[in-house]
């Protein structure tokens, strides 16, 4: 038990409060007179053992003085008691008290309230009042220690005696530890760049997507820094009271100055940054005054003063511009999804300290975890280390690491999800339908694994997975992304004239990419190489009230023609090659019944009869256009490669030669780790 923090707390005037209420009532509660039966205080008027006696009206209540104790039984009442009686009973009772012969004689009083009781019985609302007002506002502000803080700075000191994260600990995000290396080296050696006239940013933005390990890098900053170091979230700004935030910002760049060299970082700047007057009832004045006074901080810095501001937000685009331009934050530096080898390097940092089995290849790993974070790739291996434990194996194989990746992407395994054999060979038509037009399209990503084992929401899923790391997509690709996408629903027409409920999801991400082929990629014809619909308006209205459509209604016509279009065409591909290769999708599904999972191995073994599609017709944005013969330039070393061997431009484009590409390694009985969840989980 903590003395010190229950002492601190609100449960201390509590009590002085009950205390204080008990005490009261205590001295105004008669102070200590016994009270008796009416009928004993008749008796003793008529005895001789009463010495004085006081009626007070108003209460209905007589007070006697003895001149020996009274005992009620084995009870000691005491030499001054008191009885009650009813207003019938008035005229006895005086009788009583007049014909008694009393020594002291007796007296009247009128019942009156004294100052004290008075002046108790107000304040007593009032205090309680207090109390509780003061336990609420010891909780909101995180303590009884700083119920009346509010205007201070809720910023964490990152002392000595913090776990030291260094820059070594962090991977996949060179140009951000780059970036962040020259301010550590400033914040040390000022002088080496003032003395060739340059000055340091005053303020680093570091943005990107969640889990990318923008708060890593701020921690990385702190432990290799070796200057004060304070953290804050962007919410601990903003409180219930106007003004607060703003003091609080004062307050915590005044304890940065005072302790310079320094470093702030602020982290979720967007809670406390966002566009002003933004949003339905317009402005939030808090937040407003928080912002304005950061601004005004952040422009005030002494020249000389070397502290510096680092913020993350994984929102750059709802900030105020204001707290963009140069002179605030100078610097911005994106903080993305790693490539290849920086998912191999962060792979390689959190795989310190965990038994692995000596062999697995974690390049391997890296190639099947395309988009993956940093916290997804860290994901990855505790998952594999639980499952490991769980197992009661003391090394993480090639198992753990292949069921940890599938679990991160699609969830769980529903082991206890029993399906019926109809439900089973409609799941696998419908799954192989998907796997074996993707395995015939041209332009589309090497299957790596099917199975209709359910997992997360999905009863099935297929995988494709690029093998290196891509950063745009042609028309082409997109054309086979939809097409494969509809084949488990095209497989079920095929084979059960009847479709099942279970392509919904396929359709939905087919609509989605036609639609975005015709309004925002331009790759229409009708339609043209214009983007329609704005998604520029305010971001605070929510996601379907902030697009607005800027097209007619006959041009919306257009797009839903050219949209069902696209589909239509798809879904006759994908009809064309279930239909000619029905053959082959019997034999994957009467495959995926017997094993229920198929790796990348085993799948290639079953489409070696399947050749992929010839290309499409030229496509071109206007018949006016003509299609140019030059090819692309070759460098020497695709020369090199190639020889004189043709190839189509568009096969150019998407970097699908005629060659073999490199195919990912999965996992077979004592294999090492491959056949990666891909970007497409097909249901």
């Amino acid at each position: 038990m903590n003395v010190k923090k229950i002492a601190k707390g609100p449960l201390v005037w509590v009590l002085l409060v009950v205390v204080l209420l008990w005490i009261g009532f205590a001295v105004f509660a008669g102070q200590g007179v016994k009270r008796i039966d009416t009928s004993q205080g008749l008796a003793l008027l008529k005895g001789t053992t009463v010495e004085r006696a006081v009626v007070v009206d108003g209460d209905q209540r007589v007070r006697l003085t003895l001149t020996e104790p009274f005992v009620d039984g084995k009870t000691d009442k005491g030499k001054v008691v008191e009885f009650f009686y009813v207003q019938p009973q008035g005229p006895d009772v005086v009788d009583a008290v007049s014909a008694a012969s009393l020594a002291k004689g007796y007296d009247s009083e009128i019942a009156r309230v004294s100052f004290l009781a008075s002046m108790f019985s107000v304040l007593v609302p009032f205090l309680i009042i207090g109390v509780i007002f003061f336990f609420l506002m010891s909780r909101m502000q995180g303590g009884g220690s700083r119920v009346m803080g509010f205007g201070k700075s809720r910023a964490k000191l990152v002392g000595k005696e913090s776990p030291q994260v260094t820059f070594a600990d962090v991977a996949g995000a060179d140009e951000a530890v780059e970036e962040l290396h020259e301010i550590k080296e400033f914040l040390q050696e000022p002088a080496k760049f003032q003395a060739v006239g340059a000055k340091i940013p005053k303020g680093v933005l570091l943005y990107g997507p969640p889990g990318t390990g923008k708060t890593l890098l701020a921690r990385a900053v702190a432990g290799e820094a070796g200057v004060p170091f304070y953290t804050i979230s962007g919410s601990d700004f903003v409180e219930m009271f106007v003004g607060v935030g703003a003091s609080r910002v004062r307050d915590l760049f005044q304890q940065a100055k005072e302790n310079s060299p320094a470093i702030i970082f602020v982290d979720e700047i967007d809670a406390v940054g966002r566009h002003r007057g933004a949003g339905m009832g317009g402005g939030h004045d808090e937040r407003e005054q928080t912002l304005n006074q950061l601004l005004v901080e952040m422009d005030g810095f002494d020249p000389k003063a070397n502290v510096i501001l680092i913020a993350a937000t994984n929102r750059p685009d709802i900030l105020d511009p204001a707290l963009l331009r140069p002179g605030r934050f100078d610097r911005q530096v994106a903080v993305e999804a790693p490539d290849l080898k920086g998912r191999e390097a962060i792979l390689k940092v959190h795989a310190r300290g965990k038994p692995i089995v000596e062999g697995i290849d974690l390049a391997m790993v890296a190639k099947r975890t395309p988009g993956f974070t940093g916290a997804d790739l860290a994901n990855v291996l505790n998952e594999a280390a639980l499952l490991t434990a769980r197992s009661g194996a003391h090394l993480i194989d090639d198992r753990a690491l292949d069921e940890a990746i599938d679990r991160v992407i699609a969830g769980p395994q529903k082991r206890t999800r029993v399906m019926n054999t109809k439900e089973q060979k409609i799941t696998a038509y419908h799954e192989g339908g998907h796997a074996l037009v993707a395995a015939a399209m041209r332009y589309t990503d090497p299957v790596t694994k099917v199975t209709i084992l359910p997992r997360g929401r999905a009863l099935g899923y297929t995988m494709v997975l690029p093998t290196q790391d891509k950063y745009s997509t042609t028309r082409n690709e997109l054309l086979d992304q939809i097409a494969y996408a509809m084949g488990g629903r095209v497989a079920e027409e095929l084979v059960f004239h009847d479709p099942t409920t279970g392509a919904s999801n396929d359709i939905e991400k087919a609509t989605a990419t036609a639609r975005k082929m015709v309004t925002e990629y331009g790759m229409s014809e009708r339609v043209g190489a214009i983007r329609l619909g704005s998604t520029d308006g305010e971001p605070f209205l929510g996601r379907d009230i902030g697009h607005q459509r800027d097209y007619s209604e006959a041009v919306a016509g257009t797009v839903d023609h050219e949209v069902r279009k696209l589909v239509d065409a798809a879904h006759d591909e994908a009809w064309e090659v279930l239909v000619e290769y029905r053959d082959v999708l019997d034999h994957l599904v009467l495959e995926l019944l017997e094993k229920e999972t198929l790796n990348e191995a085993e799948l290639a073994e079953i489409f070696a009869p399947v050749v992929k599609r010839p290309p499409r017709e030229v496509w071109l944005s206007s018949e006016q256009r003509t299609v140019s013969s030059r090819p692309p330039v070759l460098t020497d070393a695709e020369k090199a490669e190639r020889g004189d061997a043709p190839i189509v431009p568009q096969d150019e484009g998407t970097g699908r030669e005629e060659h073999p590409a490199e195919t990912i390694g999965e996992v077979p009985d004592g294999g090492t780790p491959g056949g990666a969840v891909g970007n497409e989980v097909s249901e």
